[in-house]
């Protein structure tokens, strides 16, 4: 059985990187845009605009650096990133 580390998933982010962009660019689009849609279900509010604005940020900033073409590991980096963050306001605003 595989142990599934932050080292392990960057080198094979790595490896198949090619494999990995158009596969990542779809989830992180796609829970970005989910993440949103329930930001932006609540109101509007200062707070729900700091929230939007950290979405769409993280989300763009991935997609502009694999257009950029930066390294594989900052890529890999903004990706993880990207998705912690977007599940935790995911998260928020659905309790």
């Amino acid at each position: 059985m595989k142990i599934l580390s932050l080292k392990a998933m960057q080198a094979e982010f790595e490896y198949d990187y090619y494999m990995y962009v158009p596969l990542t660019i779809i989830l992180n689009s796609c829970l970005g845009s989910i993440a949103a849609m329930t930001i932006l279900a609540q109101g509007t509010s200062l707070l729900t605009g700091i929230e939007l604005t950290l979405c769409v940020s993280l989300c763009m900033g991935y997609n502009a650096a694999l257009l950029s073409g930066a390294s594989k590991k900052l890529s890999f980096w903004l990706l993880v990133i990207s998705l912690v963050v977007n599940m935790l306001l995911l998260l928020i605003t659905l309790l």
